[in-house]
């Protein structure tokens, strides 16, 4: 079942900007976080093991964007995605050097950039200003996973939602869209909490989405808990419920970046489902066609062109 029917996806959206496909490639450029250097915190978020979405890599950023674009078929534009852990976490001089070699990579269109939100200071904010109104397309990533304190204290976050709130606000002031990560299933929430979070993060003037389910990885505090039986991941059904909701009650102009993940064998512990994310789409594809698209809970529904 075709998903952009019903949500609001980015590639449709990168289809009507730029009149054809376009592919984000996934780039590890060498960063650390303030999470895991002793600077916030050591060992970082307790759901996190990086390994789990990225894949370590000592080439140059020029080296994994040809190699990106050689498995990719459908695309000849490219958005370059710094991915793995802090991407703003550097002297600006030396993001200005990593995100101009991403932008001068053969059909690189824009950067999607994944950060946290107490990693934005304003050098920064004005760097990807400056690339978009040159008309680059950019994307701040925030990885905020809930609204809630008593969550984000308990997986090891190492800050508070005012720090999204502050985050999102200087990087609208500059016009930057903003594409908030929220994790469905963290210990101690309940399928309200993800609806609360939802709202709270529509309240900010977000333009993107990134829903994920919990996974349970090697290598994350959780994964500890897990086999003591003292965490469990939310089952499939439950997912797709939830996250089926949450895009209902989001109105049609903000653009879903993800709304399911996957963990590559063997990092996943559970639930295993999460195995294949394709089995996710699909099932929030069939819940949206029997009970209303995104933004059908809303004023503003998508309206697919």
């Amino acid at each position: 079942m075709q998903l952009d029917r019903y949500v609001h996806t980015l590639g449709r959206h990168l289809r009507q900007r730029f009149g054809e496909h376009v592919h984000k490639l996934p780039l590890a450029a060498g960063f650390t976080c303030p999470n895991r250097d002793g600077t916030i915190g050591t060992g970082g978020c307790s759901f996190c093991n990086v390994a789990s979405f990225s894949k370590p890599s000592t080439e140059t950023l020029e080296s994994q964007l040809e190699a990106g674009r050689a498995t990719i078929t459908r695309a000849r534009r490219y958005l370059a995605y710094f991915q793995a852990y802090t991407n703003t976490y550097a002297e600006v001089e030396r993001l200005r050097r990593l995100y101009e070699t991403a932008l001068s990579g053969c059909g690189v269109v824009g950067l999607c950039v994944g950060t946290r939100p107490d990693c934005v200071p304003d050098a920064v904010l004005d760097l990807l200003a400056e690339y978009r109104a040159n008309g680059a397309e950019i994307w701040l990533e925030l990885g905020l996973q809930s609204a809630f304190d008593v969550t984000l204290a308990r997986a090891n976050r190492g800050h508070g939602f005012d720090a999204f709130v502050t985050a999102t606000g200087r990087a609208r002031q500059r016009d930057i869209p903003v594409c908030a990560h929220l994790i469905v299933g963290l210990p101690g929430e309940t399928p309200e909490m993800s609806l609360i979070s939802l709202e709270r993060v529509l309240a900010n003037d977000v333009q993107g989405i990134k829903l994920h389910p919990l996974m349970i990885v090697r290598g994350s505090r959780l994964a500890a808990e897990y086999r003591r039986g003292e965490v469990s991941p939310p089952s499939h059904e439950d997912y797709v419920a939830v996250a089926s909701e949450m895009i209902r009650r989001t109105p049609g102009e903000v653009v879903f970046h993800r709304i399911a993940a996957s963990a590559r064998a063997p990092t996943l512990v559970a639930p295993d489902w999460c195995a294949h994310s394709q089995r996710s789409m699909n099932a929030i594809a069939h819940e949206l066609a029997r009970h209303g698209g995104q933004g059908s809970r809303t004023q503003q529904p998508y309206l697919p062109r």
